[in-house]
């Protein structure tokens, strides 16, 4: 009982800590607007002297409102008036200069913070227009500016509420965990009181392997689907805008932003259920691996090519899972650091190992100094996420590369029998 006591004070410390930051992160955006405001004005900025008045403001509200009194964060409908004045100053600064996003991003969590029910999303829609407004340089003017504003809304939206909703879920299964520990802590100590202790000793054991499991997976499965999806989404909006005066070019990277969007989060509504990438529910793992290629190759404007050698046959899940998303990782870390012109996939089937080759002409890296920092500054896992997931099921992760010489990279699995494909 003590461990579970433990998890919900935890629990509850970390939900202050939460509160806590989200307070104090209006006045880190008023102080990164003004700044960048002031030191790198964009042209078309108002007077500095208002903005800075107006900032001043700002900072008292939310000051009277939320610091002076963190008690009135229960009454509703004062709260309701103060995210209404917190999303016009956000508003007026924008308009302002398009630095003090930094600011009016506050308004996704204070949406979450303060408000209730459909009027969170609400709130979330005005910031992710306000954002779209900073990003897209001022108020849209022409079609091809309202075209790409919506775009950044709806991207905007999508990504503050995937965010906040895989946050409530991993709460909401931190307490039902704690609810599930606690009942089954006290059958233990009602069937078995003899043995408490073995008893209470094996279950603190389970519990934490299950959670460091879970966790474990929920990580990989995050960086696998939200965060290359983000990622590529990112690159073709920047894209599209550098040519936004070429309609076709334009398009083409704004459609490709809209399926990558799409399609990280039917990964991602699969990830949180534990169910197999869509790709392999549909088509056998070597098909997937060339449908990926395909696809990765047409976004990327990268020449991509896949083989496959050896007799395919069905493999169990989780190898044919460990292969796939091995091949996605590879091509996001080929598609972000390696400037390649050429990219080769080879999947091979042996006797008692199957193996993944993936090579690139790319700049190349230097492998002893990636090992001796594997997790990037960014909060990407990168090659350590790959060796995980492939020391999982029993098989080794191998990279040759250097500097100018291209990269050549070879996850061999055991040939585990599954069921048919």
């Amino acid at each position: 009982m003590s461990s579970i006591s433990e998890q919900t004070g935890r629990l509850a410390a970390w939900e202050a800590r939460e509160v806590t930051l989200y307070r104090l992160l209006p006045y880190g955006g008023l102080a990164v607007g003004t700044l960048l405001a002031v030191f790198a004005p964009v042209p078309g900025a108002r007077p500095i002297a208002p903005t800075l008045a107006v900032t001043a403001a700002a900072g008292c509200w939310v000051a009277w409102f939320v610091t002076l009194h963190p008690d009135w964060i229960r009454r509703r409908r004062l709260m309701a008036a103060y995210y209404v004045g917190l999303l016009a100053f956000a508003a007026v600064l924008v308009l302002a200069s398009p630095w003090y996003a930094f600011f009016a991003w506050v308004g996704f969590l204070h949406a979450f913070l303060v408000l209730r029910g459909g009027w969170r999303f609400a709130g979330v829609a005005v910031t992710a227009a306000l954002l779209a407004t900073a990003q897209g340089g001022g108020p849209p003017s022409t079609p091809a500016h309202w075209l790409l504003w919506c775009v950044l809304v709806l991207f905007n939206m999508g990504l503050a509420s995937g965010i906040s909703w895989i946050t409530e879920r991993q709460t909401v299964n931190r307490r039902q965990l704690i609810e599930a520990l606690a009942e089954a802590n006290r059958r233990l100590a009602e069937t078995a009181r003899e043995n408490e202790g073995l008893h209470a000793q094996l279950l603190t054991q389970a519990r934490e392997a299950g959670v460091l499991d879970e966790r474990q997976r929920m990580a990989r499965e995050i960086h696998d689907t939200l965060a290359q999806g983000l990622t590529g989404i990112i690159t073709q909006l920047e894209a599209a805008e550098q040519t936004r005066d070429r309609s076709a070019d334009w398009r083409r990277h704004v459609d490709n932003a809209l399926a990558l969007a799409r399609g990280s989060l039917t990964e991602a509504r699969r990830s949180v259920r534990a169910l197999r990438p869509e790709p392999l529910e549909t088509a056998r793992l070597p098909d997937a691996l060339a449908e990926l290629t395909e696809g990765w190759s047409t976004i990327n404007g990268v020449r991509g090519e896949m083989s496959t050698t050896g007799d395919p046959r069905p493999l169990h899940p989780e190898i044919e899972v460990t292969l796939l998303r091995a091949a996605q990782e590879a091509l996001a870390n080929v598609a972000r650091h390696a400037g390649a012109s050429r990219v080769g996939l080879t999947l091979s089937y042996m006797a008692d190992v199957v193996t993944l080759d993936v090579r690139d002409d790319g700049v190349g890296f230097d492998v002893a100094e990636q090992s001796a920092e594997p997790r990037r500054p960014d909060g990407g896992y990168g090659l350590t996420a790959m060796r995980q997931r492939v020391a999982r099921v029993g098989g080794q992760l191998a990279v040759e590369s250097e500097p100018g010489g291209g990269t050549a990279l070879s996850a061999s699995v055991p040939a585990l029998h599954g069921g048919a494909a």
